[in-house]
């Protein structure tokens, strides 16, 4: 393989990386946004979704059509029963508080999947099948044109979102100034509890599209839910396209890294990139460029 072939083939395996990235950053953001806490349970929605997929699909035999839907469901009412139980009841607690408890979340839910299922790791069949495609000389899995068609289709969903819907107008309120939200009649707690909705069924969807590629155990949502943190991060926690341009840039970074150093410094990249954007330009390199957050 000639070594432009190569470049290409790690940038399109970086894109659809960095895709997943995104939509766990988003999730983040989102939650961030609403509510001023960041979710580290976040990760644990990723491994929910793709475990919930497998169970559906081998245990029930239900279609992936159908399974699919379901996961997303089964995750988002876990991410409803979170947020009423661990969330809504402190009142009062700090920000630091709240972080705490999302990680104390994260454990719990790592260590019931690990009850439930097991510690083995579990494949999902590839939505069109396991025929590699080729373009531009590199070769692309059908799974990695569902991922950027997913990846798409969500960005644009929650942009109509955010900017048409009465729903996303209160929440975009809330995230500029929670306490003139209030006062204005919007019911806060609402719109903490759609954050959590949403946020949770991004994850599941970003934990089902990418499983057939990578597969998924109970554990597989810590380091994914970093990298997501590390997205929203170098997009200034937003929910934009800041965000979605730092899933994509650590995506591609962390490809070329793996591909053209060590594939041992894969996961590495990702918490040096974090660093550096923490020390250089604790803002996140596009915030500048997005204004809105949500």
């Amino acid at each position: 393989m000639q070594i432009s072939d190569q470049l290409t083939q790690y940038l399109f395996s970086g894109l659809a990386t960095g895709a997943i990235y995104a939509l766990i950053g988003l999730g983040f953001a989102i939650i961030y946004n609403a509510t001023g806490i960041i979710n580290f349970a976040q990760g644990e929605f990723v491994m929910l979704g793709g475990m919930f997929t497998v169970t559906l699909i081998n245990t029930t035999g239900l279609h992936p059509g159908v399974a699919v839907p379901c996961a997303i469901i089964l995750t988002t009412v876990v991410g409803i029963l979170f947020e009423r139980l661990a969330i809504r009841p402190l009142k009062s607690a700090t920000p630091l508080s709240l972080v705490i408890i999302t990680i104390g979340g994260s454990i719990l839910i790592r260590g019931i999947a690990m009850l439930f299922w097991d510690k083995d790791t579990h494949a999902l069949p590839g939505f069109s099948g396991d025929e590699p495609i080729t373009i531009y000389g590199a070769s692309l899995m059908p799974q990695h044109l569902w991922i950027f068609a997913v990846t798409i289709v969500v960005i644009g969903m929650s942009k109509i979102f955010f900017s048409y819907t009465i729903s996303g107008k209160a929440m975009r309120a809330c995230s500029y100034n929670i306490r003139a939200a209030s006062l204005i009649g919007i019911d806060v707690r609402r719109m903490v509890l759609f954050a959590f909705i949403i946020s949770s069924a991004m994850g599941s969807l970003a934990g089902i599209i990418i499983a057939p590629l990578t597969m998924t155990s109970y554990d597989v949502g810590i380091m994914i839910g970093i990298k997501g943190f590390c997205a929203a991060i170098i997009g200034g926690m937003s929910s934009g396209f800041g965000t979605v341009l730092g899933g994509l840039l650590l995506g591609v970074l962390e490809s070329l890294g793996a591909g053209l150093v060590s594939s041992g410094y894969k996961d590495a990249i990702a918490f040096v990139i974090l660093l550096l954007i923490l020390f250089i330009r604790p803002q996140g390199l596009f915030k500048k460029a997005e204004t809105e957050r949500v």
